[in-house]
């Protein structure tokens, strides 16, 4: 028996608005699948919409932080937060994305300990400071990532992909939203 992925009701492709059912096709003919997220978050299409919107934004747009990097936020973030779906799913985009099939699994367990830059782990520290206690931020700690060669704008997004994702986190662990199967294996070779 395969446990439902979400508490709420998942509505058939079929049932979907045409924008929605070309985006969530898009994505599994790219990936082989359709992730749970678009599954489970198309029961609401505006708030969907508004969603990936944002999502894409942040997570595709050119940046002074690599696309890995703002995965490595996700990990991180999402493990403070407990959500099993953004650890596991962003998890198998990170190993693809830095080509490294340990590192997600590392930036998960504990950041400070992985096979990262320092920089990368100041942006880590920034980001975890902006999901956990953002009411504390100063200006000492916009001083050390600058020492870091971060500008002010790659700060603006160290601290987007968190609160997004302090967001998602949130939504994922109110729906009880199941990774698929899909991303455990995803990026564990290296010919992948």
């Amino acid at each position: 028996m395969t446990a439902p992925i979400s508490r709420y009701p998942v509505p058939s492709l079929d049932d979907l608005p045409e924008d929605l059912r070309t985006r969530i096709l898009a994505v599994q003919e790219k990936s082989g699948f359709i992730p749970n997220v678009f599954a489970a978050l198309a029961h609401r299409p505006d708030e969907f919409r508004a969603f990936f919107a944002y999502h894409d934004a942040l997570m595709e747009k050119d940046s002074g932080l690599t696309k890995a990097e703002r995965e490595m936020i996700v990990v991180a973030t999402s493990n403070a937060n407990q959500c099993q779906y953004c650890v596991v799913a962003h998890g198998a985009i990170l190993r693809i994305r830095a080509k490294d099939h340990r590192i997600a699994d590392q930036v998960a367990v504990n950041y400070r300990k992985a096979d990262l830059t320092p920089r990368q782990k100041a942006m880590l520290d920034f980001a975890l400071k902006v999901a956990s206690e953002a009411h504390v931020i100063a200006d000492a700690d916009f001083a050390a990532l600058r020492d870091h060669g971060f500008t002010d704008e790659d700060i603006w997004d160290i601290g987007a992909v968190a609160a997004f994702f302090a967001l998602s986190n949130r939504m994922a662990n109110l729906i009880s939203l199941r990774p698929n199967d899909e991303f455990y294996q995803l990026g564990r070779t290296l010919k992948q």
